[in-house]
């Protein structure tokens, strides 16, 4: 493991290791040592991942950006509310950041991943849309654990995904394809540069940022808002499904659905939109 020379607003140290079983798992064993709030690791390769489907990330070495950053809180209520959710706005930000050409293409799907537009499709309000981010928050002894993957140079995806993620430059060959995106990154790894924009940004949505202004910037980018939608209530593989009208994000993070024949938007916690 060896510590990268990269600015991170949390000012923590950020660690590399070539490959890792998970992140998460380097991660616990870091903040067991000792390591500060803000400090992360990041890898060339996951072996495994988790999540609310117990799902995989299937990647190239060295083609993304997988990372994990440790938080400390003193206890349960000093973790800020709908960390997940604001991660997501820090992660779709920094994207556009990172990437100008797909302003207003980024978009958040609740809870927990980033997804991208088609350019031609937003045209149309129409929604041809790829997974190009995915969030895991979990707390435990006093420390949070957000383990973020970001879809990157990779452009060839295995299986059941392969037309459902996309990498970043693919989306940057659509958007601009007079140009090279690998040409856009001359001054450094460009999955070292964009860590250094989610840093920053995440920073300022949880350290820095206005308590009441997330709800609204991210609604503005909500995936599926203001459509119909199939969502998925309860615990993964659950087969209560609920139609209707998504509105928006509740005050705690929950997703605002109005179902067909209600008078008014009913708040879901735990679930997933079914898009695909």
């Amino acid at each position: 493991m060896k510590k990268l020379s990269l600015e991170n607003s949390f000012a923590a140290p950020v660690y590399h290791e070539e490959t890792v079983s998970s992140t998460m798992e380097i991660a616990r064993s870091l903040a067991a040592e000792g390591k500060p709030h803000g400090t992360v690791i990041t890898t060339d390769f996951q072996e495994a991942g988790r999540g609310r489907l117990r799902r995989p990330w299937l990647m190239e070495k060295g083609q993304n950006l997988m990372f994990t950053i440790i938080l400390r809180y003193p206890d349960f209520p000093a973790i800020p509310p709908a960390l997940t959710l604001k991660t997501g706005l820090a992660v779709s930000l920094a994207i556009e950041d990172f990437a100008p050409p797909l302003a207003g293409q980024v978009q958040v799907k609740w809870p927990n991943d980033v997804m991208i537009i088609s350019k031609a499709q937003a045209a149309y309000k129409a929604q041809a849309a790829w997974k190009a981010a995915g969030i895991l928050t979990e707390a435990e002894g006093g420390a949070v654990y957000i383990g973020i993957g970001v879809n990157l140079a990779q452009r060839e995806f295995p299986g059941e995904i392969r037309h459902k993620a996309r990498g970043i430059f693919a989306a940057l060959a659509e958007t601009s394809p007079e140009k090279n995106p690998g040409e856009l990154f001359q001054s450094g790894d460009p999955r070292f540069i964009l860590l250094e924009k989610i840093l920053a940004r995440l920073y300022g949505e949880i350290e820095t940022g206005d308590a009441d202004s997330w709800k609204p910037r991210l609604e503005a980018r909500l995936f599926r808002r203001g459509e119909d939608v199939r969502f998925a209530d309860g615990a993964a593989g659950s087969d209560k499904i609920v139609e209707g009208r998504l509105a928006g994000i509740g005050e705690g993070g929950g997703l605002l659905i109005q179902p067909a024949g209600e008078n008014r938007p009913l708040v879901f916690n735990n679930g997933e939109l079914l898009v695909y």
